[in-house]
C-alpha cells in the first residue's frame, strides 16, 4: 500500500482488483489534490479556502455532469468516469472536502468526540467508498470500516505528533492533555518528551489499537484480493503502534514508519488473521 502522501489510503496496489484500479486511483487523486491545497506550499489560509471552494465547485459540476474549470481537469475527468461507472455516493466526497477545509482553520480539538467527528469526514469516507466499489454493503461492515479508518487516522496523528506540533497543530484532545496534567499550549510550545507526555501517548495508542481491532473482522467480509489488501492495511497500522511502543512512546522527537523489512512479518500476520477476530499483532511476534 502507498501511504507516503495521503496517509492510510491503499492506492491501486498489486492486490487491488485490476478492474477497480482506475477507480481507486481516481478517488486517491481527488483526495490527494485537495489535501495538497489544504496543506502544501506557502499560501495563507484565505487563499487555501478560496482554492478549496473552487475545488468543491468543480466536484459539484462533475456530479451534475456540467463543465469543470481547466485547473484540475485531469483529476475531475477521471473522477467523472468513476462516478458514472460505479455510482459513487457524492456525499462521501463532500465529507472529505469538509475535513480538508477544517484543517485550514482548526488546529486543536476539545475532546475525543470532536476528534472522531473529524475522522468521520477525513478518513471514514475512504473506507466506505472502497466498500462501495467492492460491493460490500450493510450496517455492520460500514461500522467496522469506520473503526478501521478512524484508527488509521489516529495512528497517523500519534505517529506524526512531532511533525504536527511543529506546524502548530495538535490533534491530541484537550481533555486527554488535562487528565495528564498538561496544557495543550504547553505541548505545542515545549515539545519535550516528559514522562507525562509518554504516558499520554501510551494511552492514545491504546485507543487507536482498540478501534483497529474492533474493525478488523471486516477483512473476512471483503472478497478476494481486496480482502487481502485490507489485512495488510490493518496489520500495517498495528505494526506502527508497535514501533511507537518501541520508541517508549516518544513520537515528539521521532517518527516511526514501515520499512521493506517489515513486509514478511506483515504478510505472516495477515495470513493468520482468523475469523471472527483478528490476531493481535503482538501475539504473532
Amino acid at each position: 500500500m502507498s501511504i507516503d502522501h495521503y496517509e492510510n489510503f491503499p492506492v491501486a496496489s498489486i492486490l487491488c482488483p485490476p478492474a477497480l484500479r482506475s477507480a481507486v486511483a481516481a478517488i486517491y487523486w481527488f483526495a490527494r489534490t485537495a489535501d495538497d491545497i489544504a496543506d502544501e506550499g506557502e499560501d495563507d489560509p484565505t487563499t487555501r479556502l478560496a482554492a478549496l471552494a473552487d475545488y468543491r465547485a468543480d466536484l459539484l459540476a462533475t456530479v451534475s455532469s456540467s463543465a469543470v474549470s481547466p485547473r484540475w481537469l485531469q483529476v475531475f475527468g477521471a473522477l467523472r468516469k468513476t462516478l458514472q461507472a460505479h455510482a459513487l455516493p457524492p456525499a462521501l466526497l463532500l465529507d472529505l472536502l469538509s475535513a480538508f477545509e477544517q484543517d485550514v482553520v482548526k488546529h486543536g480539538y476539545t475532546d475525543r468526540a470532536e476528534l472522531l467527528d473529524y475522522c468521520r469526514r477525513s478518513a471514514n469516507p475512504v473506507g466506505r467508498l472502497l466498500l462501495h466499489l467492492y460491493g460490500v454493503h450493510g450496517a455492520e461492515p460500514m461500522r467496522q470500516s469506520d473503526a478501521i479508518c478512524s484508527a488509521l487516522q489516529l495512528i497517523n496523528f500519534w505517529q506524526d505528533l512531532g511533525i504536527d506540533t511543529r506546524r502548530g497543530r495538535l490533534y491530541v484532545p484537550a481533555t486527554d492533555c488535562e487528565r495528564f496534567k498538561m496544557m495543550p499550549a504547553s505541548l505545542l510550545q515545549t515539545r519535550a518528551e516528559t514522562p507525562a507526555v509518554r504516558a499520554l501517548v501510551r494511552e492514545l495508542i491504546g485507543w487507536a489499537r482498540d478501534l483497529m481491532l474492533e474493525g478488523a473482522p471486516l477483512v473476512h467480509a471483503v472478497p478476494g484480493r481486496a480482502g487481502w489488501e485490507l489485512r495488510l492495511v490493518v496489520q500495517g497500522g498495528l505494526r506502527i503502534l508497535e514501533k511507537i511502543e518501541a520508541l517508549n512512546f516518544g513520537t515528539l522527537t521521532a517518527r516511526p514508519s514501515l520499512r521493506w523489512h517489515d513486509a514478511p512479518l506483515l504478510l505472516w500476520r495477515a495470513l493468520w488473521m482468523r475469523a471472527p477476530t483478528a490476531m493481535v499483532a503482538k501475539e504473532s511476534a
